[in-house]
């Protein structure tokens, strides 16, 4: 009988680390360590599935007989070239900004994730778009001071008090706005040998 492959979460995100354990498999965590500068006129998709092929392959590049995975989130606001990349904000002041900018808009949400095997590798990108009601400086003065957000792009948290400033998330896996979208993910694991319901 052959061991199950060990495996590898290629991300320091405490969000994704949450996310992965929902699916009761043990694994570790190592960080990547790639270079996340932006492509020039690289759209939001195509920069995250990048930057998680580039995640997975740094980790399974030192653990070739693991199942790795990658992952990266991009959000965005506005389409094409034009889009606004809206990264993690970090302060106060910044999130104030990114808040004022989604007020009544609609910010999409591009989650990459990648597989890799020793045999095989496998690659998905979700798209979510939220949806914001209008909101006032208040709204958001009260949001920030209650729920600073600064580690989470866009600078809300869906999963928490951030759910009172949207009309609708339109999405087909709700656990990809966290960072990891787990329904494929369950799929890929099962390709990769391993034992899920």
């Amino acid at each position: 009988m052959t061991a199950t492959p060990p495996l590898i979460l290629a991300s320091t995100s405490t969000y994704r680390r949450a996310l992965l354990q929902r699916l009761g498999l043990p694994f570790a965590v190592q960080s990547p360590d790639v270079d996340e500068t932006p492509l020039p006129d690289e759209s939001p998709a195509d920069r995250a599935l990048r930057l998680a092929a580039a995640k997975t392959r740094a980790v399974a590049a030192r653990h070739p007989n693991a199942i790795v995975i990658g992952s990266d989130q991009v959000a965005s606001l506005g389409s094409g070239a034009a889009a606004r990349i809206l990264r993690k904000p970090g302060t106060a002041e910044v999130c104030q900004t990114h808040l004022q900018a989604l007020s009544g808009q609609t910010a999409r949400f591009d989650t990459a994730v990648c597989v890799a095997w020793p045999d095989g590798w496998a690659e998905h990108t979700d798209i979510t778009r939220v949806v914001f009601r209008p909101l006032t400086r208040e709204d958001i003065s009260r949001y920030i001071e209650r729920e600073p957000a600064f580690d989470c792009a866009g600078g809300f948290k869906c999963e928490g008090l951030g759910v009172s400033l949207m009309q609708r998330i339109e999405s087909q896996d709700p656990t990809a706005l966290i960072g990891l979208p787990l329904i494929w993910l369950a799929g890929a694991l099962r390709a990769a040998s391993l034992s899920l319901p």
